[in-house]
């Protein structure tokens, strides 16, 4: 018996909400999706479950707007240097465990690599069921235990995006140069 909320129809609810609204508004709208299909447990544990490898794999990615969803099942858990996504977006929903989650001003002026100084404007955990939007630009870390479960979707294959990444102690922005994710099975 499939789950009161299909990816399928998650996936169309995105389509539409982000064809109609491509902004900030269709993105959030998108966000709410992923946390209606976030507490249908059919999908958790279809997508999710125990089951399934360590590592992300592909749900779907749109043909036309590009938009995909990716799952992710952590092997160690993880705790990411601050980073953006350049010129696209992500939305993270958690399925299990938590992700604690900082965002960031850049308070240097500046909006490139090179010398760069942070300061944390907002702190908050994902549970399950919850989702957080990271628009265009916005620099954020993620920080979760081994074995959490999360759904990412972004506007485009970050792949090939350029982005950046953030090294406090040293005061600098570096371009992301290999933006590879780790494959099924790796930690």
């Amino acid at each position: 018996m499939s789950g009161v909320y299909s990816l399928e129809q998650f996936c169309q609810d995105c389509r539409a909400a982000l064809s109609s609204n491509p902004g900030h508004e269709g993105r959030d709208l998108a966000r709410k999706k992923l946390e209606k299909l976030l507490v249908d447990p059919d999908f958790v544990a279809t997508t999710l479950g125990d089951d399934q490898a360590k590592g992300v794999r592909t749900l779907y990615e749109d043909p036309d707007l590009e938009f995909c969803v990716l799952a992710y099942r952590a092997g160690a858990g993880h705790k990411s240097p601050p980073h953006d996504h350049g010129a696209s977006w992500a939305i993270y929903g958690q399925a299990t465990q938590h992700t604690d989650m900082k965002m960031y001003d850049r308070i240097d002026g500046g909006d490139g690599a090179g010398k760069a100084e942070l300061k944390v404007i907002k702190e908050f955990r994902l549970d399950p069921g919850m989702a957080g939007l990271f628009d265009v630009g916005e620099i954020h870390t993620i920080d979760h235990p081994a074995d959490a479960r999360f759904v990412r979707v972004t506007g485009t294959d970050l792949n090939q995006v350029q982005r950046l990444r953030f090294d406090e102690s040293r005061g600098v922005a570096e371009v992301i140069e290999n933006a590879s994710v780790p494959a099924p099975g790796s930690d």
